[in-house]
């Protein structure tokens, strides 16, 4: 599939509270859903409360119809007292490359 809509989200945790926001987004309801070709999780490797996101959708009516759904408003529900301010959000659309883990 194709990826023709993504972004990179960068968070930063309440002190304490970035293990528990990676888990949270390493559990995310997006990871199964097929038209979520890209789902990416990173620390920093300088400040261990910035958590980063990547994200890479088939379109981005797809993205937008994943995030009304109930358990994606759930999971936003439960990142949020988590977070320390605001997060950053970078558009962006995968091109190519590679991911093992």
């Amino acid at each position: 599939m194709a990826v023709s809509h993504g972004f990179h989200a960068t968070m930063t945790a309440q002190p304490g509270k970035a293990d528990e926001l990676v888990e949270l987004l390493l559990n995310a309801p997006s990871l199964p859903n097929e038209d979520c070709v890209v789902f990416l999780v990173s620390r920093s490797a300088s400040n261990p409360d910035i958590v980063y996101v990547t994200e890479g959708w088939t379109s981005q009516e797809a993205h937008g119809r994943f995030f009304a759904t109930e358990p994606a408003q759930a999971l936003v529900a439960k990142l949020q007292p988590l977070l320390a301010g605001d997060s950053q959000y970078v558009d962006e659309v995968p091109v190519g490359g590679k991911a093992t883990f």
